[in-house]
């Protein structure tokens, strides 16, 4: 089945930045639509943003202008370039095919904090 593996998460102040990455491995990276998801301590798991196959993006609002999702194909990685981080942003973030499947990585700790 296919795998993800989420890294780069981390501490960072508001206003700061931190660049998120995601390895995809074991299925058609080319021809997936892929995803971010994040779960804020307390509540549902959401979407944060994705990029289909022909890399198109879309955004959930409350990100929108902020952050930035791309991937690359020869290393089958998604990426999640966030800027201007919000207390609000904090929370564990995932990635995964959108539509999800019924499994997901340990995803990465994002927490934004003075």
């Amino acid at each position: 089945q296919v795998q993800f593996v989420e890294s780069g998460g981390g501490l960072v102040q508001p206003g700061g930045s931190l660049r998120l990455s995601c390895v995809v491995s074991r299925g058609p990276f080319r021809f997936l639509d892929l995803g971010w998801y994040r779960r804020a301590p307390g509540n549902e798991r959401e979407f944060v943003a994705r990029i289909t196959h022909t890399d198109i993006d879309t955004y959930a609002t409350s990100v929108k202008g902020r952050f930035t999702i791309s991937r690359e194909i020869a290393n089958t990685t998604v990426y999640l370039q966030m800027t201007n981080l919000k207390p609000e942003d904090t929370g564990l973030y995932y990635c995964n095919r959108v539509p999800v499947f019924n499994y997901w990585g340990q995803g990465t700790q994002v927490t934004v904090s003075s």
